[in-house]
């Protein structure tokens, strides 16, 4: 997997932890959130869910986003330019289409903050501040591991050669945006644990990306659907009995 459009799929994916690095929040600031406010986070301007940084919310989801369903998608990428060998595949585009639907899912994920921010439910990081709904998200992304949508897209996933051949005449872009689609089936409900494990938090970021990465696989990732949907809905009433 060499060359100069390889390399900069690299730079993109490093550039975009790099920045979720210079942007997550140190405990202590979250500390200094509860005793002096939301207005103590504004002033260190630190992004908050209110209207005039929706668009800053946007562009964290979509860096998160990049940084952690591009690696996933990198044996598909593999695919999709080894059967391109003889023609001009364009991976390019093929990434770009990949990543657009994925800075679709980054406005309804802000989208989603503000409004759980502004019911009460999430604290001005991101973070949920009830019970009852990391209880929820917990649970739903537990019965999801479970259901014939994930396995449907979890199949197209792991066999990207059966899956490009079906669809190659469509061109990159439009392959890209299938396999955008297909990834989001995958992972979205996963993705929305950011609102549990805490959004900006590195620890959980990276052990997401790990988990999606290795459900992906062919051969490890079916023996990881199953019991992680298990673990999820056994932790949904644990999280719920420890915070009322």
């Amino acid at each position: 997997m060499g060359g100069a459009h390889w390399l900069a799929l690299y730079a993109l994916i490093l550039g975009a932890w790099g920045l979720l690095y210079a942007m997550a929040l140190p405990a202590a600031l979250r500390e200094g959130a509860v005793i002096y406010g939301t207005d103590f986070l504004r002033s260190l301007c630190i992004v908050t869910p209110d209207a005039a940084g929706f668009a800053r919310i946007i562009l964290m989801w979509a860096l998160m986003s990049a940084a952690m369903m591009a690696p996933t998608a990198l044996p598909a990428f593999a695919t999709y330019e080894d059967l391109g060998r003889s023609a001009k595949t364009r991976l390019g585009a093929l990434v770009a289409g990949y990543l657009s639907v994925w800075l679709g899912f980054s406005v309804l994920a802000a989208g989603a903050q503000m409004a759980l921010f502004n019911a009460g439910l999430l604290t001005a990081f991101g973070d949920s501040r009830s019970g009852v709904l990391s209880a929820a998200l917990l649970a739903l992304a537990g019965a999801y591991q479970f259901s014939p949508a994930k396995e449907a897209c979890l199949s197209k996933c792991r066999r990207p050669l059966v899956f490009f051949m079906a669809h190659w005449d469509e061109g990159p872009l439009r392959n890209g945006l299938r396999l955008g689609l297909v990834c989001l089936g995958c992972c979205w409900a996963l993705m929305a644990l950011a609102f549990v494990g805490g959004v900006m938090n590195l620890a959980f970021m990276g052990l997401a990306t790990v988990i999606m990465v290795l459900e992906k696989l062919p051969d490890l990732g079916r023996y990881l659907t199953r019991p992680l949907g298990v673990a999820l809905l056994c932790a949904a009433p644990w999280v719920l009995f420890t915070t009322i």
